[in-house]
């Protein structure tokens, strides 16, 4: 299946976080070409701060593998994803992290900085971007333009 397959079912979990009110941030991860984990931002509902949805796709992932380290995995994601997100990537040992939107304002993969660029990490994964970048972008912009309406 391709990138874009991958990123429009992050896109349809963005679309579950947005309807319960959250911001509309989906991630999918996939091993061998097959789904083994999801997640979409709730940490409002959740009232915790660590539930991204990267986040929350490694927890479902690590489930499922019956380990943390999510070697050969790769996670689809709508937004670039954060320091705590790229971390917890790092610690899981994801092989390749595909994003939609860019994130100039808190994005730790290039966007505001990237994090792996100290040479301090064990484990470093490939890095694409773009992916269905306007479709995610829009959903975001749209989220936040509703949220700054009268």
């Amino acid at each position: 299946m391709s990138d874009e397959y991958w990123m429009g079912k992050a896109l349809e979990l963005a679309h579950k976080a947005e309807a319960a009110g959250e911001v509309p941030v989906g991630a999918v991860i996939v091993k061998d070409e097959e789904l083994i984990a999801e997640g979409w931002n709730h940490p409002i509902t959740s009232h915790d701060a660590t539930s991204h949805a990267e986040i929350m796709a490694m927890r479902a992932a690590g489930e499922k593998l019956n380990n943390y380290r999510l070697i050969n995995t790769v996670m689809y994601v709508t937004l670039e994803p954060c320091a705590m997100c790229v971390g917890a990537m790092i610690h899981a040992r994801i092989s390749k992290v595909i994003y939609g939107a860019s994130e100039p304002r808190t994005g730790a993969l290039g966007g505001a900085f990237n994090l792996l660029e100290a040479n301090q990490h064990n484990h470093i994964f490939e890095v694409e971007s773009g992916v269905l970048a306007d479709e995610s972008k829009a959903l975001l912009q749209n989220f936040f333009q509703r949220r700054r309406s009268p």
